[in-house]
């Protein structure tokens, strides 16, 4: 195994349960073991990737597939489950987890002060820089017509009038307005940015194959809607809780984009109370689950707030603002319906 290879190997050991849940969902945890069918993520029970390492031997990360004797490290998941061939797509796709920067021939040597590598969080501050903020923008138009009208200080959501878009890395780059996001950790620094790149109408999403990227160090960060204390509501999608924001305006959100990610959202040590706000799916069971047995851990409560669609969004398109308040209401705490709700 090359030294990078080896490093990447390492990284994904020390986010076994992260990297199993999201490549290998169709399995479940058994004590220390991820337990699945097989490594190209069949149901089943037959193989079992260590979640925990020990001092001697057995390390984070290795697995071995009693039916077939198969075995190997979270590397091979990942070039398994997606399908991919090249080590090249499998170290690409693994650093996109672990929200490092992508590889790039043309920037591995360059060590001058002036360029921020690639995807790097030094790039997404750069990028936050260039920004300005959403009244009267773009964004601002496409957050109305998702039904979202508060936009009052949130200083996390920028509008970027002509952002780089690369389809591919063989294609031209191209330029669309988008709406960029700050995420930052517990502490407020920006360790990571994300892209929403939209139509030029700013009703919808620009026509592109990916109109959402994001970039930075982005496991345990999120994109932040005011300071937590002691409550909180995390979620995965930005306008899933800046729809939520709506009916709980002053209640401190975060968004961390992904279920894999909410999954591993760090907590403020002033936490008491976490609302989980989950997604209709698969993945957003998945995050609830894990989050559910995080926040009992840590002596925080844990309360599950369900959209009766999709998400809150579409509940808020779909719904309207009364019923959302109506449905938010009836599932947290009555001292928080007092403190965060609006009449």
């Amino acid at each position: 195994m090359t030294s990078s290879a080896a490093d990447l190997a390492h990284r994904l050991a020390r986010e076994a349960e992260a990297v199993c849940r999201l490549y290998l969902s169709n399995g479940r945890r058994v004590g220390n073991y991820w337990q699945v069918g097989d490594v190209r993520n069949t149901a089943g029970r037959s193989m079992f990737v260590r979640l925990k390492g020990r001092d001697r031997g057995r390390p984070a990360g290795k697995w071995t597939d009693a039916a077939t004797s198969e075995h190997g490290d979270l590397l091979d998941v990942i070039r398994e489950s997606c399908g991919l061939a090249d080590f090249r797509d499998v170290a690409d796709e693994a650093r996109r987890f672990l929200s490092q920067p992508r590889s790039d021939p043309e920037r591995d040597h360059w060590h001058g002060p002036s360029q921020a590598p690639t995807g790097s969080p030094e790039s997404a501050r750069r990028l936050f820089a260039m920004t300005r903020p959403i009244v009267g923008t773009l964004v601002e138009t496409y957050l109305r017509h998702r039904g979202i009208t508060n936009l009052n200080d949130i200083a996390s959501l920028r509008f970027h009038p002509r952002c780089y878009y690369r389809p591919d890395r063989d294609e031209p780059t191209q330029t669309w307005p988008a709406m960029i996001a700050a995420v930052t950790d517990l502490e407020g620094h920006i360790t990571g940015a994300h892209r929403t790149w939209l139509d030029p109408s700013g009703i919808d999403k620009a026509p592109i194959d990916t109109p959402r990227r994001a970039m930075g160090d982005l496991l345990g960060n999120a994109v932040r809607f005011g300071v937590a204390a002691d409550v909180m509501a995390a979620g995965e999608g930005i306008e899933t809780m800046l729809s939520l924001r709506e009916v709980m305006p002053n209640m401190p959100m975060a968004a961390a984009l992904s279920a894999a990610h909410l999954g591993a959202i760090l907590f403020p040590a002033t936490l008491r109370r976490l609302y989980i706000v989950r997604d209709s799916d698969r993945a957003g069971d998945s995050a609830l689950e894990w989050l559910l047995g995080r926040t009992q851990a840590a002596g925080i409560e844990p309360i599950a707030l369900s959209p009766r669609g999709g998400d809150f969004n579409e509940d808020l398109r779909e719904l309207g603002i009364d019923a959302l308040r109506a449905l938010v209401r009836r599932q947290i705490s009555p001292d928080d319906v007092l403190r965060f709700m609006q009449c």
